[in-house]
């Protein structure tokens, strides 16, 4: 469990869970799901503590879950995110390149290595919780980044940290999104090569079930893509229920929030599309084969 303290352009990291809050900015407390676990009591008091509030039994429940789709929910004191990733298991996206020629090993090996372990979120006033899976780099990169932003050259560069909790909980979204893009180019190259191999005159039976696993694969990227969707909308129409503010930097901040927030939204719609794309052009792989056969 990492402890990090934002305040301005000040980016801090406690050895443990403080006493009381801090007089100004906000705290971001990083946890991977089992060590959660293993700590709920100690953090539920500390949440006590600083907020006035605990989480409910049924969202840590959701918390813990490693198996949850993507949805939002909310409570008076706190709102609750859990987000799949979309992400390429550890070396997935490097089997095609040391591999010139393509096999079916590795074709079969990259769809076994796509992650789509949930990430989440607890969203207070002043305090974001997120909830990683063990190896999850999300949290480091950020805890890094943002570093980098007040001692770095994202700091001489003018890097804004992020104003507030709903703030970092939208970029670390926007950020396990986008990494899809690595996901979409190792599917691309998978689904071409079987592609071609279906019709080469040496196809044979495990050729034809790979293409089935990974037309499968892209029946579940577009049910996570939807989950995803839906919990963002969600989202939106409750940050528009939030109360009006009357400081003109809380409300320009919020309106940045809203920008954000469909940003994330519109970023979703582009990998749904292409998980959709990838999945018509596998069909259209299948019939192919189909009347190939008949031809032959």
């Amino acid at each position: 469990m990492r402890v990090f303290h934002i305040t301005g352009d000040q980016f801090s990291e406690f050895e443990s869970l403080p006493e009381a809050m801090p007089a100004t900015g906000y705290l971001w407390i990083g946890s991977a799901r089992r060590e959660f676990e293993v700590n709920a009591a100690e953090l539920q008091a500390a949440l006590q503590r600083w907020t006035g509030g605990q989480l409910v039994d049924v969202h840590v429940a959701h918390l813990l879950n490693n198996q949850l789709p993507s949805h939002f929910d909310y409570t008076s004191w706190y709102d609750l995110l859990v987000f799949r990733r979309l992400a390429a298991g550890a070396g997935s996206a490097a089997m095609f390149v040391d591999d010139s020629k393509g096999t079916l090993a590795t074709a079969r090996k990259a769809l076994e290595a796509i992650d789509t372990s949930p990430v989440g979120f607890a969203l207070f006033d002043r305090v974001l919780l997120t909830i990683h899976p063990t190896d999850c780099q999300v949290r480091d990169y950020f805890a890094n980044r943002l570093r980098n932003q007040v001692q770095g050259a994202d700091a001489r560069a003018g890097g804004r940290l992020p104003p507030n909790p709903a703030d970092l909980m939208l970029r670390m979204v926007n950020h396990m999104v986008d990494s899809y893009l690595e996901l979409r180019r190792l599917l691309t190259k998978q689904l071409g090569y079987l592609q071609q191999e279906l019709f080469s005159a040496r196809s044979r039976l495990d050729t034809w079930q790979t293409l089935l696993e990974s037309r499968n694969v892209l029946h579940l990227l577009e049910d996570i893509c939807e989950d995803q969707r839906s919990a963002i909308v969600e989202w939106i129409d409750a940050l528009d229920e939030w109360p009006t503010e009357p400081d003109p930097a809380a409300r320009r901040d919020r309106e940045l929030l809203r920008v954000r927030s469909r940003d994330v939204l519109e970023h979703i719609e582009r990998v749904l599309a292409h998980a959709r794309r990838l999945e018509s052009s596998a069909e259209t792989a299948v019939q192919m084969h189909f009347s190939a056969q008949s031809n032959r």
